[in-house]
């Protein structure tokens, strides 16, 4: 009678689970409904291209096609290793997105801060709307402002010296110059809309701890340092779990319209992968080398994040993605 028992229980708590299961499905129905163009657009753009990835372990030709081309394995990553383009791409993406990610962050968090701050709501709101307009400003134009102001023949700098009778600057043929010129260009575009989202996290602060805070004769340095910053402790820690994952793509946008993407005298501080890629496909046709640099730089962005939230779940569990 036992043995019979057994399997009719395991019978109905099944059924009971399904049942519970269908009835929460349709109680979230709405919300399920809401997250389809999301999964839709994912499975489209980012899990059909997939089997592309094999473009990376073969000799790519036309005649033949993906996968009928000739298997050659790990060549391609050997190859970027031996010339050693696969480090300098690495070094430089890394170091403009530490760089990008490290000072925008601290902009960002400082610029919160003195909105919080201002009194004038007229005057918050003005500042706001200046900050942000950069934001929308294509990088299309922002390269063109940076050649009428760099241009060894036209530009304003060179226009300037030559009227107090220094010598003009070539600009575009200085490596050493441009990854100022780069970072500053950044974070004058990106620095408004990021600190936002840090305005944003301050205004859900309650106002009753910082009132209190006054009352007990906190000064505005200590109320930022000990009320504010901790406050804004999970948002940054989100946010560079966010920008870690990318540490490895470049802003192609930025760094093409800048410099452009065959500059050989500029490629030891602003090449990177991204100029790369686009360089293999659109002058060499090598889709293969264009794969393989794209899937090391997947690989390693997923490992960096893997890696980030591990630490970030040792020291801090709350505040971990997963």
């Amino acid at each position: 009678m036992k043995t019979i028992a057994q399997p009719a229980a395991v019978a109905k708590s099944t059924a009971q689970s399904m049942q519970t299961r269908r009835k929460r499905l349709w109680n979230n129905r709405t919300l399920l409904l809401m997250c389809v163009p999301a999964i839709l657009f994912f499975a489209i753009f980012a899990y059909l291209p997939m089997p592309g990835l094999y473009l990376a372990f073969i000799r790519y030709n036309y005649t033949d096609g993906i996968f009928k081309s000739a298997f050659i394995g790990m060549d391609n990553f050997r190859f970027l290793v031996m010339t050693g383009d696969l480090w300098r791409l690495t070094a430089n993406t890394i170091l403009y997105n530490l760089a990008f990610i490290i000072l925008g962050n601290f902009l960002q968090i400082f610029i919160a801060i003195l909105l919080n701050e201002l009194r004038k709501k007229w005057f918050k709101k003005v500042s706001q709307t200046i900050m942000f307009l950069p934001f929308f400003i294509s990088f299309v134009i922002i390269g063109l402002i940076a050649y009428n102001i760099l241009s060894y023949d036209y530009g304003m700098l060179n226009g300037i010296l030559k009227t107090i009778g220094a010598d003009p600057v070539k600009t575009y043929s200085n490596p050493h110059v441009w990854p100022f010129i780069i970072i500053i260009t950044y974070l004058w575009q990106s620095t408004g809309y990021g600190s936002i989202v840090y305005f944003a996290a301050i205004m859900g602060l309650d106002s009753e701890i910082v009132e209190a805070s006054e009352i007990d004769g906190a000064n505005a340095l200590q109320r930022i340092r000990y009320i504010v910053l901790p406050w804004l402790k999970p948002t940054f820690i989100i946010l560079l779990l966010f920008s870690l994952g990318g540490v490895l793509r470049g802003n192609f946008g930025l760094f093409y319209n800048l410099v452009g993407a065959n500059n050989t005298s500029l490629y030891a501080t602003t090449d990177i992968i991204e100029t790369y890629v686009f360089r293999s496909l659109m002058n060499n046709f090598n889709f293969s080398m264009g794969s393989a640099v794209s899937l090391y730089q997947s690989v390693f962005g997923f490992v960096v994040v893997l890696t980030a939230n591990w630490l970030v779940k040792k020291t801090s569990p709350d505040n971990s993605l997963f």
